[in-house]
C-alpha cells in the first residue's frame, strides 16, 4: 500500500530527570529534506537519527522536534549564596560610607534587604547545563524516536489509503472516457468528410480529381486519434500497476501522468469535434488532480 509524504508521529518516554517527547513532521518534497529542530540532541548522535529518518521515511521535508520538562526537584534552580552574602556585605559598606545606621538585625530588615538583592543579576543560579540526552540513556531515547517514527508511518499510511482510492478512481475515469469518444467518432470522420469534399467541390474545377482524394485521404489520416486512444489506456495500465506494485511510487506516477497528459492534449489538438472536446477537457481536470496528488504519495 501506497503511503502519503504528509504525516505526523509522537512519543514520549520518561527518563531519570524527566520526560522526553520527541514529535516528526513531513510534508512533500522531492528528496529527504532533513531538519532537526533541537539542541538536546547531542552532535556525535545526529548523524544516527538522520540515518534512521531517511531509511523508515525516505522523501518528504521532515522536521524533528525533542521537548524536555524535567522533575521538580531537578528543575529548581539555585541561589547563589556566596553571591547573596558579597552584595550585602558591599550594601552594609555602602551604608556606612554614607553614614547611615546599619541596618538592624531584625527579621523584617534583613527580609526587606534579601529581597532586594534577589533582584540582583546572576543571584538565581540556573546551574550547569545537563546532557538531557548522554550515552546513558541514549537506548531509551533512540527507542522514543523509533517508536515516533512508527507513529508517522502509521499516519502516511493512512492517508496513502486515501490517496490510493482517490487517484486510481481519478484514472479509471479517464479510461471510461476513451468509450466516449469512440462513440463520437464515425460523427466525427464523416463530418470532416463532408467539409473536405465541400471544400474540394469548390476547388475541383479544372484540379486532378484523384490527386484531391488522395490529399483528403492524407488529411483524414493525419487527424486520427486511434494511436493516442491506444499509448493513452496503456499508460493508464501501467500507472494502476505502478501504484500496485511499487513500494513507493510518487516519481514513477509522475512521470506516466506527464505522458497521459501529452495523449489527451494530441487528441485534443486532433479532434475537431464539439463534444469530444469537452470530454477531453474533463479528462486534463483528471489528470491535473492526478498530477497535484501524486506529488504526496511517497
Amino acid at each position: 500500500m501506497i503511503q502519503s509524504m504528509t504525516g505526523y508521529g509522537k512519543a514520549e518516554t520518561t527518563l531519570s530527570t524527566g520526560k522526553l517527547t520527541v514529535e516528526i513532521k513531513s510534508l512533500n518534497g522531492k528528496n529527504a529534506d532533513i531538519s532537526i529542530k533541537s539542541s538536546l540532541l547531542p552532535k556525535d548522535k545526529e548523524l544516527i537519527v538522520r540515518q534512521m529518518i531517511a531509511k523508515r521515511l525516505q522523501r518528504g521535508n521532515i522536521d524533528l522536534f525533542i521537548t524536555f520538562e524535567a522533575n521538580a526537584e531537578d528543575s529548581a534552580r539555585e541561589i547563589n549564596a556566596g553571591l547573596v552574602i558579597s552584595y550585602y556585605r558591599q550594601l552594609m559598606e555602602i551604608n556606612a560610607r554614607i553614614g547611615e545606621e546599619y541596618p538592624s538585625s531584625g527579621n523584617a530588615d534583613t527580609t526587606h534587604l534579601l529581597n532586594t538583592i534577589m533582584r540582583f543579576p546572576d543571584v538565581i543560579d540556573p546551574g550547569k547545563k545537563q546532557d538531557i540526552i548522554n550515552d546513558g540513556n541514549w537506548e531509551q531515547a533512540e527507542a522514543c524516536i523509533n517508536e515516533a517514527l512508527d507513529r508517522i508511518c502509521e499516519y502516511r499510511e493512512n492517508e496513502g489509503r486515501s490517496l490510493y482510492a482517490d487517484v486510481t478512481a481519478k484514472v479509471r475515469n479517464i479510461l471510461e472516457y476513451i468509450p466516449q469518444i469512440e462513440s463520437h467518432e464515425a460523427e466525427r470522420i464523416s463530418s470532416i468528410k463532408e467539409r473536405l469534399e465541400s471544400r474540394l467541390e469548390e476547388l475541383s474545377a479544372g484540379a486532378d480529381r484523384n490527386r484531391l482524394e488522395q490529399e483528403m485521404i492524407y488529411y483524414i489520416e493525419k487527424l486520427d486519434i486511434n494511436e493516442e486512444k491506444v499509448r493513452l489506456r496503456q499508460h493508464c495500465r501501467y500507472f494502476m500497476e505502478t501504484i500496485d506494485n511499487d513500494p513507493f511510487p510518487g516519481k514513477k506516477l509522475g512521470f506516466i501522468a506527464q505522458e497521459m497528459g501529452r495523449e489527451i492534449n494530441t487528441t485534443g489538438s486532433k479532434a475537431n469535434h464539439g463534444e469530444i472536446q469537452k470530454i477531453v477537457v474533463r479528462m486534463k481536470d483528471e489528470l491535473e488532480k492526478i498530477k497535484e496528488q501524486s506529488l504526496n504519495i511517497l
